[in-house]
């Protein structure tokens, strides 16, 4: 069947709802064990380095398992492959929930991030294959719903659970959920995308989960032990030189896992470095605001997920809103708007203080939110309608695993400029004889370092934003060339 007759024919309502109800539940199953991390320390006498695992090895399964996606969307159906992926992560749902050792819930989460990594670049094809150009926008809002209100509401839920169940809630929650998501597949899913079978490159498969694997590694290890390790040194160099020879083989390979040739539209090469840049401006919020929450002004996990609530509510609702203003105006002015906005909220972090009020910080944060709603899904279907409907796959595994790796970075680069500029601050103020209690200091200067890193934040903000100005009309779609007037 014809991708016009898949577009014409295809019940797309019951189809999306179904695999960004799985999409949220994989996203939201990601950010929730950082707040449960104390009370596993406990019950499994570990320590906090073997407890980040849990985090950290999801990251590193769902990182490497993104790039294969192309080469799966092309082998199997719609239907088998998103089956697939909802039952591997619901057997690691259930093995995580039911462990009786840190090392079977580690095992539990590794699985369960084998099944996420498969979930978000196939839904993200899947819109590709089943709307025409000018209706996207909408519907890559709504996939925008999942992927930015799940983690932002993860802490919240994980927090209030932790104060009432169990860690093992957490998982035990996720599984009905995930059973209705395997069932509801079963009836409405079917195949939208024209099977190739595909040669697997088997030297590509090892040398992308080899690269990327030792690569997100690297980055994760960079932000708990710093840039100065052996280990970070050796890891990272490896990584690169295996990307290196993988980037090889996949420009002049006859069969390659990851299309590399995509990057060669324009568009889809600009957009990928706007998203390389803003993925380090969401960071701030999801990874900073809650640092200096819980570790400098002493609120719990509950309360810090409190605040970031009404920013993912806002977000939830605008960016459906900013898909259909895509559909109209294209990605240019979205934007440029966007990142302005985000910009201008994060100057109000780049003076906290020990005495910050709440209400303002839930308003700066609040305002983040807004902005990022008007640019983070619109600039991502921008660059993938340039793309021929041959690349689809490609595009979509590519664009997930720089965000992938972009977010990796981006904690990784935070930490570490946060680290050396508390450092800083602390000696700069022993050395001017600043006197008073060792832990008040170690706060003033961990508050300072804050504002310094916010700051940053604000240096790639303003990449983004430099960049968005040169975002074109391509492929007959509009992507933002003119002014705020609807496409006719």
């Amino acid at each position: 069947m014809s991708v016009d007759n898949i577009q014409v024919h295809i019940k797309k309502g019951p189809l999306l709802f179904v695999m960004i109800l799985g999409a949220f539940i994989a996203v939201l199953n990601q950010t929730i064990m950082s707040v449960a991390t104390p009370e596993l320390m406990g019950d499994f006498q570990i320590s906090a380095a073997t407890a980040q695992w849990l985090t950290t090895g999801y990251m590193l399964v769902n990182g490497v398992f993104i790039p294969v996606t192309a080469y799966f969307m092309q082998r199997f159906t719609t239907r088998e492959l998103f089956l697939s992926a909802m039952l591997i992560f619901l057997a690691g749902s259930i093995l995580s929930g039911a462990a009786p050792s840190f090392e079977l819930l580690l095992t539990g989460r590794l699985v369960q991030a084998a099944g996420a990594g498969i979930i978000m670049p196939l839904l993200m094809n899947v819109v590709l294959a089943v709307y025409p150009v000018e209706k996207r926008g909408g519907a890559m809002g709504m996939i925008g719903f999942a992927i930015i209100f799940a983690p932002a509401i993860g802490p919240t839920y994980a927090g209030y659970m932790l104060d009432h169940y169990s860690w093992r809630s957490l998982f035990y929650i996720i599984i009905p959920f995930a059973l209705m998501v395997v069932v509801l597949a079963w009836f409405y899913l079917r195949n939208v995308t024209e099977r190739s079978y595909p040669k697997l490159d088997v030297w590509g498969l090892i040398l992308s989960t080899l690269g990327f694997g030792t690569l997100l590694y690297s980055f994760s290890r960079a932000g708990s032990i710093g840039w100065s390790s052996t280990e970070v040194h050796s890891t990272l160099a490896a990584g690169v030189g295996l990307l290196i020879l993988f980037s090889w083989r996949q420009l002049t390979g006859s069969n390659p896992l990851l299309e590399l040739k995509a990057f060669k539209y324009s568009m889809f090469m600009l957009t990928t470095l706007i998203n390389v840049a803003v993925t380090v401006v969401m960071y701030a919020d999801m990874m900073l605001l809650p640092l200096y929450l819980q570790n400098m002004r002493g609120y719990s996990a509950l309360d810090s997920g409190l605040l970031m609530l009404p920013g993912a509510l806002l977000m939830g609702v605008m960016m459906p809103l900013a898909g259909r203003l895509f559909d109209r105006f294209g990605a240019k002015w979205l934007s440029i708007i966007g990142i302005t906005i985000t910009i201008l909220t994060t100057f109000g972090f780049i003076h906290l203080t020990d005495s910050t009020g709440y209400a303002y910080l839930l308003l700066m944060s609040t305002g983040r939110r807004l902005g990022m709603a008007l640019f983070l899904m619109p600039v991502t279907t921008a660059g993938l309608n340039q793309l021929p409907e041959s690349m689809n796959a490609h595009g979509t595994a590519i664009a997930n695993t720089v965000k992938q790796v972009a977010g990796a970075i981006g904690t990784s680069l935070l930490v570490t400029i946060l680290t050396n500029r508390t450092q800083f601050h602390l000696a700069d103020m022993t050395a001017s004889g600043a006197s008073g209690e060792p832990k008040h200091m170690l706060l003033q200067a961990s508050i300072s370092g804050m504002n310094d890193t916010y700051l940053a934040v604000i240096v790639f903000g303003g990449i983004g934003l430099i960049l968005s100005f040169f975002i074109k009309r391509t492929g007959g779609v509009d992507t933002g060339e003119q002014e705020l007037v609807p496409v006719r």
